[in-house]
This record gives structure tokens, sequence and C-alpha cells, in this order.
């Protein structure tokens, strides 16, 4: 069997998410499609592996899976029969064959996710889909004073809304905030997420940039034992799935 990886992007706006329900439900996903279009070009059952499950409206620019299948298919030729059958709002950037224990979830080092702030005078009528409108000033150096103390190891439960999980503790690694006369970016670089992390982060900051809300409440947020929740977060169309990281030598060497 060939160990297939693909690399995707998407433009999440009219899908409920990444992940395929059981007993008939979610058809309309990211997974249902990629799923279909694979079944449809081997004639084979496939089990698709996620690197990094998106929420619903949520984008991304660099999704990766992989699947295993016993197709002849040369790899250009998969890359063309996708873009030849999936919905124009999903497209293969790139294939690639990989050692046969290469699992795009469980061998990830990071994932990094992109938020977008748009701040101009006037919300573009062609950007709308894919940023956040702020109607109001934000104090960035207040927000990056809040980001930092995100960095590190923590339990992020209540910065998630995961019912069932064997951990809530994740390690970020960065969170960059950059700032222009029309857009705020802030990027997020973790080993992981839970389910609606990043959103309850930036809805957090936001809140902090607002002056709705001070820095202080990040520890607070972060200590399990007190009371003080997120701020609701952030809504879907500004955020990106920007990229996920492996380390192939080590996988190519060592799998």
């Amino acid at each position: 069997m060939r160990n297939i990886k693909l690399t995707i992007e998407y433009d999440g706006s009219r899908y409920t998410g990444w992940k395929r329900l059981e007993k008939g439900e979610g058809i309309n996903t990211i997974e249902s499609k990629i799923i279909s279009v694979i079944e449809k070009m081997t004639n084979e059952r496939i089990e698709l592996n996620c690197g990094s499950r998106t929420e619903v409206g949520v984008h991304a620019y660099g999704q990766v899976v992989n699947f295993k299948t016993s197709t002849k298919m040369k790899l250009y030729e998969i890359k063309q029969y996708f873009n030849r059958y999936l919905p124009r709002d999903i497209a293969v950037i790139e294939v690639e064959e990989m050692p046969e224990r290469f699992h795009a979830q469980l061998n990830a080092k990071s994932r990094t996710y992109l938020y977008r702030i748009a701040i101009g005078e006037v919300q573009s009528v062609f950007e709308r889909k894919y940023t956040y409108y702020c109607f109001h000033d934000l104090d960035v150096e207040k927000m990056k004073e809040a980001a930092a103390l995100l960095i590190g190891k923590h339990d992020f439960r209540k910065f998630s809304t995961v019912k069932k999980t064997k951990s809530t503790e994740k390690e970020i690694y960065g969170i960059d905030i950059y700032k222009d006369l029309s857009e705020i970016q802030i990027t997020l670089q973790a080993n992981d997420f839970l389910h609606n992390m990043v959103r309850l982060i930036v809805g957090t900051l936001m809140d902090i940039g607002l002056g709705e809300r001070e820095v202080s409440c990040i520890k607070e947020v972060l200590d399990t034992k007190s009371l003080v929740k997120a701020s609701e977060p952030a809504q879907p169309q500004g955020l990106f799935l920007q990229e996920i990281e492996y380390n192939v030598d080590l996988l190519r060497n060592n799998l």
C-alpha cells in the first residue's frame, strides 16, 4: 500500500467544518468532499488522517492529510484528478508519497494558525468573508503583553469548548501580533490546539485590546481553580490554518 500525503487549501465559508460525522451526517464537510473524490479515484474505501481539524467557517492555507491506497496513478495524475473533481473552493496544492508509518496528525510537531482583524475606516466588501472587522481601535501593546503570558505549557481547559479529551495541556511556542493601517494579524504556533482554543484566545486578546478586560485576566483564566472564564470566541471567518510542520528528514530516516 502507498501512503499519500496531501497539502490542501480551502475556503471554509460554506462548510460545517472539517470532520465527517457518523450516521450519514456531516455531508457538507471538507473531509467528506475529499473522501468522496478519493474513493471515486481509487475505487477503494479509505481512512483519511487530518493534521488539524478546523471548525465551522474556518479556512486553511496548508491543511495536511494522508491516506493509504493501492492505486498505481502517478503523483501528478493524483493532483490533477483532485483539482478536476473537487469543488472550486478546495484545492490540492501538493501531493507526496510518504513512508508507511507517516500519520498527518500523530507526526505533526507544530500547528500555526493566523487570525485576521480588519481595522480600516471602511470594511472591504471583498475581504469581509476572510477577516473579522473591528469597529474600534485595539491596544496592540496590551494584547502583546497578554499574549506573552500564554507562551509555554499550560492547561488550556478554559480556553476550549472540548468536552472529552485525555489532556487539556498544550504548549504554545509563540504568538505574534502585527498591525498596519488596515489590518491586525495574530499568528499562534503550538504543538497542538484544543477545540475552539484559537478563537477563544483571540476573543480574549481582543477584549483586552478594547480595554474591556485587564491583562491579568489571562493568568486567572489559565488557573483551573479560578472561576474566571475566557471571552466569547472570535468569529470564524478571520481564522486560517496556516501551516503544519513535520520533521520530514526524521520521518524518512526512521519510519
